[in-house]
């Protein structure tokens, strides 16, 4: 068996300890200390308005499903006198 045989199993799953301190460092290269909490802010914002905005359409549907409903009501079933 060779070292570099694998299973691509191993390629899937969470990161394990090491590989999240690495990203961790490599962030913070690359914005600096200073720009990760304004990158959170934003990030933290967006999921925010995503999330009222999947509210909104949920919201919207609902509604509209209810109205369908009260319009389509069923109506009692009278003889039609076609003389």
């Amino acid at each position: 068996m060779s070292i570099f045989h694998f299973s691509p199993q191993f390629l899937i799953g969470m990161p394990n300890a090491g590989e999240l301190i690495i990203t961790l460092l490599i962030i913070v290269v690359l914005f600096g200390g200073k720009k990760i909490p304004e990158l959170a802010k934003g990030l933290g914002k967006g999921i925010r308005e995503f999330n009222e905005a999947k509210d909104g359409i949920k919201n919207e549907i609902e509604n509209g499903s209810k109205e369908k409903d009260k319009i389509q009501a069923p109506t009692t079933n009278t003889p039609v006198n076609n003389a």
